[in-house]
């Protein structure tokens, strides 16, 4: 089977065992949290996203992987995974963390979403060996991300009700 059917094979069917978890383990324990830890959590699993640089590394990627491609994805990690470690640094301060939350969410999806349109650009499929040792981000981490992202805008934009004092999240 040729690299250009598995790559995006894999790419999409890479979302299917992760929306499986989400929704047997993840989903039911995100939604009875309180609403700052649950971002909290999220805020965690991107904080990892620093790790993106790792792009620009040579011998970790291949040397003919587009520069345009691997640029824009190693600095669209790095600054979603720093506003997610901005995000858990001012989690004591809600409207600060609140504020830092929706950009790492922001920058994040967007990156995402246009690294797969620079992918698609550049035929990635027919090139993803050059992803060398990164190969795995897009089929494994990548899913979970973009999943996440989205959990994170319902958790924000859900309506929010006061009871006997204390903040419940409408399930």
């Amino acid at each position: 089977m040729p690299t250009t059917i598995i790559f995006p094979l894999q790419l999409v069917l890479g979302y299917v065992p992760w929306l499986l978890c989400l929704s047997a383990y993840v989903w039911p324990r995100l939604r009875s949290m309180d609403p700052i830890e649950a971002q909290r959590a999220i805020a965690t699993l991107h904080s990892f996203r620093i790790f993106g640089l790792v792009f620009l590394v040579p011998g970790v990627v291949g040397s003919h992987l587009p520069a345009d491609f691997a640029n824009f994805a190693a600095y669209g990690d790095f600054a979603t995974g720093l506003l997610a470690i901005l995000a858990l640094l001012t989690v004591r301060t809600p409207p600060l963390f609140r504020l830092f939350v929706v950009a790492f969410n922001l920058a994040g999806a967007i990156d995402i979403l246009v690294d797969y349109y620079h992918g698609i650009q550049v035929n990635l499929g027919a090139i993803a060996g050059e992803l060398g040792a990164t190969y795995a981000i897009p089929i494994i981490y990548v899913p979970i991300l973009m999943i996440t992202h989205v959990v994170a805008f319902y958790l924000l934009l859900r309506p929010q009700f006061q009871t006997g004092g204390a903040t419940v999240a409408a399930s």
